[in-house]
């Protein structure tokens, strides 16, 4: 359905809030993509993107009868994601050893290979070492510039409505986007071989160690073979942007525009329909 305009997203949301089970499951499918690729920018594993995008959606799903259209809807069920992302007690790995751009800049000098990996599907793994890497630098960050970055450069959100969703004033804001952005920036192009020709490393000549690692499995790409939103951009398209744009944040903005896995994403309509979960009760 057409949920375009801010009243027909009052309408849907009143509909949901009162009881309405269609309505309900209208809402999590409208939010269940743009949630996903938040959750997925800040937990780095599509695992755990799934798990914090079921929580975030229940959590949304419960809060509707307090949306009074200050926002779009949209937007109004970012700031409960970033809520609950900002203070989510599981750490990724880079989170809990507390690795900064510099070690994990260093990290990729180690078993960098002197050519390019031309094995079995060498341009699929390339691609995944390119989505993998660029999603673990960002886990290098505190939350609060991840999220920051995320919102502003990966998704554009304006700085007044991003500094809304995170609870802050629009100036702290922008000195959070200013921060990450300069360390971002200064980290690919001494590092990044995608940001900066003379840099050091190059995608296809990490692969086999990042395979040697776990960090890519070539039989289950995590990234490169994920499915996508309808009409929304897959990996080749998110690499000839990235190549267009030609820049540092093109590295990490250039993802596919990833869906959430539909399977998850029905047990929760389910669940929602079933009469267990107190806002339809």
């Amino acid at each position: 359905m057409d949920t375009g305009s801010d009243t027909e997203e009052r309408e849907l949301v009143a509909r949901a809030a009162g009881g309405d089970r269609a309505a309900v499951a209208d809402v999590v499918r409208l939010l269940q993509d743009p949630i996903y690729r938040l959750a997925l920018r800040m937990v780095w594993r599509p695992a755990d993107a799934e798990d914090a995008t079921q929580e975030i959606l229940l959590r949304v799903v419960g809060n509707l009868a307090s949306f009074r259209g200050e926002a779009k809807l949209t937007t109004w069920a970012y700031r409960i994601g970033v809520n609950y992302l900002l203070n989510l007690k599981r750490r990724t790995p880079q989170e809990a050893q507390q690795l900064s751009l510099d070690e994990f800049g260093e990290g990729l000098r180690d078993g960098l290979a002197d050519e390019d990996y031309r094995g079995p599907e060498a341009a699929l793994l390339t691609h995944e070492t390119r989505l993998n890497c660029s999603q673990a630098m960002l886990q290098c960050l505190s939350r609060d510039e991840r999220v920051a970055y995320v919102l502003s450069d990966v998704f554009e959100v304006s700085s007044e409505e991003a500094a809304w969703i995170v609870d802050a004033s629009p100036a702290a804001y922008r000195k959070r986007v200013e921060r990450a952005k300069r360390r971002l920036g200064n980290f690919l192009r001494s590092t990044c071989g995608l940001a900066n020709p003379d840099a050091f490393c190059r995608c296809s000549r990490r692969v086999e160690k990042a395979v040697e690692l776990g960090r890519v499995d070539p039989r289950r790409p995590a990234f490169a073979t994920h499915p996508v939103t309808p009409g929304g951009r897959g990996v080749a398209e998110a690499e000839q942007q990235m190549i267009r744009l030609h820049d540092a944040a093109a590295v990490l903005v250039a993802h596919p525009d990833y869906a959430a896995p539909q399977a998850k994403m029905e047990a929760i309509v389910g669940l929602l329909r079933s009469g267990r979960f107190p806002l339809l009760e």
